[in-house]
């Protein structure tokens, strides 16, 4: 398919005539607010599920405020504990601590140049952005509700009217798509909404001012602590949908409140063909935790532990009542009418009026203890919590299986997060995708000259402009009378942690430890070495063998050279022929890692050990030798050596 560049594609129609109908209007209006309550209605059930969600991560603030009008002198006491609460809190900070950093990788090799630039310029783009923020209350909203949410766009306002990319977190209750599918780029229509001022919207659109009176959607709230006015709030509602226009497939967008068009890319001439963003995607990226059929958000920690949770509450719930029975003696005392019921319900009540006590008029009331499998059973029930979470003592740090040595217990850390590792990676292919708009919208807006600072090879700073002219379609030039088309330089996005864990830290560099104490990075074991590695998985792997080949490539080179002089050498000078000889022998001495060899000729032979086998004298270096001494000998007794490794 042949790729137009953006100049051609930016092309507008002719501007429509005052008497021509907008393709957008209250009609249309009229039509996008219905689709979305079609669309609210199918989303019932995550939202309710998203607000349960959030109540049992609050520990149930709306039980807690109940309790104060229930009868009893136990307030009606319900256990609420933290075991689910640090469930999440522990996943959040495996999250955290695999924050992830992009590499941008061409396809290409002439693009080799520009993917470098990217790689450096999109890190200060989310830098800009805070988007470890974002990225920190996404993981929480994942955790949580079971889906994290992010929103990428061109924001025209900031930098002072240049433009840049913007990149926030969304609130999945303020988002609306097809109700069935898993995709979001396959619904029909998307929905964003939002609650603004009334005088603010007045005061950005004056056209708005006296028609603001009304509601016409209305989303759902989370039950915040804080009491929220809405009073003086309308709904601000923003719908993208696909559109084909001249064959293309593009991406529409109109943003209105009530039946008032603030903006549509079809009632705008510039955009009605090109579209919003050239990309032709919706600029969302969900990111779910566990995926659920027919839906683009899944469900989280909470869903999944909240029965183990219930158990565990109630289970305490009855060792606090039964432990306040038991602490404090509570008497019947005879009475004519019936039992108290308000002082026998009330614990902090010594003393309970009773009928037919006994002789004494009075009678302590019986009091049964907990059986010790109780205890078992809410032992079992937090194990139960923890094994399904995948929250277990090795991954959370605490060892009490006998196992003492460091390097076993960081091992099994490392292999009790293999769910948070997926969890992870998750989140990495949700990552990718928030780089790609990015360089997307880098190479639709990025028209004008920008400054970054970025670091360059050992942390040094650099200061750059650059501009999208690079990535932008580019001819292909003509071939026997054919115009080639363009091509559009595309990417590849490679996501790695930006900060590895402290085991994984250990670990690479115990690894590099041991390269050097074998010898993996001498020279003349390259071969060998390379072959080890080719047979091995870490990470980093390609870049160590890139930099042991180049290595071994020099050293080679390096011989030639030397052996070179040698020969020259020897046709001038034979004294100075003797000494480049010894020069070449601390060469390969000193890369062998003998700092003395220079002075121990013979004992080059076994001077690198792999796996123990030993490497004889490089037959370069007897050749060497050889011709030197040949040159020192008088001319009848000149000495003749057979090379029998050549």
């Amino acid at each position: 398919m042949e790729i137009k560049p953006t100049s051609e594609i930016n092309k507008a129609p002719e501007a429509m005539s005052a008497t021509q109908v907008q393709p957008i209007g209250a009609e249309q209006l009229k039509k996008f607010t219905a689709v979305l309550e079609k669309y609210k209605a199918g989303k019932s059930n995550t939202e309710r599920r998203i607000l349960a969600s959030e109540s049992w991560w609050k520990l149930r603030n709306t039980t807690e405020e109940q309790k104060e009008t229930n009868i009893g002198g136990d307030g009606g006491f319900t256990s609420v504990s933290g075991w689910l609460h640090n469930v999440i809190v522990s996943k959040h900070a495996d999250a955290m601590e695999a924050y992830p950093e992009p590499n941008i990788l061409p396809r290409e090799e002439g693009d080799r140049g520009e993917a470098q630039m990217l790689s450096s310029i999109v890190p200060c783009v989310l830098e800009q952005n805070n988007f470890e923020d974002t990225y920190d209350d996404a993981m929480w909203q994942k955790f949580k509700t079971g889906t994290g949410c992010y929103k990428v766009v061109w924001d025209k306002g900031k930098l002072n009217g240049l433009g840049d990319i913007n990149i926030e977190r969304v609130n999945l209750l303020n988002v609306f798509w097809e109700p069935g599918v898993t995709d979001i780029q396959r619904s029909r229509y998307f929905f964003h909404t939002e609650l603004c001022d009334k005088d603010i919207l007045e005061q950005k659109y004056p056209a708005l001012e006296g028609k603001l009176k009304g509601q016409t959607f209305v989303s759902t709230k989370f039950l915040y602590d804080d009491h929220v006015d809405t009073e003086n709030k309308i709904t601000v509602i923003e719908v993208y949908y696909h559109k084909f226009v001249e064959g293309r497939k593009t991406l529409q967008y109109c943003k209105y409140v009530g039946d008032n068009v603030l903006y549509a890319t079809e009632n705008d001439p510039k955009m009605a063909v090109r579209g919003l963003y050239d990309h032709g995607r919706y600029p969302y990226v969900f990111d779910p935790l566990f995926p659920i059929e027919g839906s683009p958000c899944g469900y989280g920690y909470i869903d999944l532990c909240k029965n183990p949770q219930t158990e565990i509450d109630l289970l305490k719930t009855s060792f606090v009542k039964n432990a306040m029975v038991g602490s404090a003696p509570r008497y019947f005392v005879q009475n004519e009418g019936g039992i108290n019921e308000d002082e026998f319900l009330d614990l902090s009540k010594p003393l309970v009026h009773a009928p037919n006590v006994g002789e004494t008029g009075l009678r302590r009331i019986e009091h049964d203890t907990l059986d010790g499998i109780y205890v078992n059973v809410l032992d079992r029930t937090i194990q139960e919590l923890r094994e399904t979470s995948g929250n277990t003592e090795t991954s959370t740090g605490n060892i009490q299986s006998g196992v003492t040595a460091a390097s076993a217990i960081a091992a099994l850390q490392e292999a009790s997060g293999k769910g948070s590792r997926d969890s992870t990676q998750a989140a990495y292919r949700a990552f990718s995708v928030i780089v790609w708009l990015c360089v997307e919208l880098i190479r639709q807006f990025y028209d004008m000259p920008r400054k970054f600072r970025i670091l360059g090879e050992y942390g040094t700073e650099n200061y750059i402009s650059y501009t999208n002219k690079g990535i932008q379609p580019q001819s292909q030039g003509v071939d026997f009378g054919q115009d080639m088309g363009y091509r559009l330089p595309v990417f590849d996005i490679k996501v790695s942690a930006q900060k590895k864990n402290v085991y994984t830290k250990v670990t690479q560099n115990e690894l590099a430890i041991q390269f050097f104490k074998l010898g993996f990075f001498n020279p003349q074991m390259t071969d060998q070495a390379l072959i080890c590695l080719d047979l091995m998985e870490f990470d980093g792997k390609d870049i160590v063998m890139q930099k042991v080949s180049r290595n071994g490539t020099i050293f080679q080179k390096l011989i030639q050279y030397m052996q070179l002089a040698l020969s020259f050498a020897q046709k001038i000078d034979p004294l100075m022929a003797e000494s480049i000889g010894e020069d070449i022998l601390m060469t390969l001495g000193q890369s062998a890692g003998q700092p003395g060899a220079g002075a121990v000729s013979s004992g080059m032979a076994e001077s690198d050990h792999i796996a123990g086998i030993g490497k004889k004298e490089p037959g370069i270096v007897r050749n060497s030798r050889s011709r030197a001494q040949e040159s020192t000998q008088p001319s009848g007794g000149r000495v003749i050596r057979e090379d029998k490794d050549k």
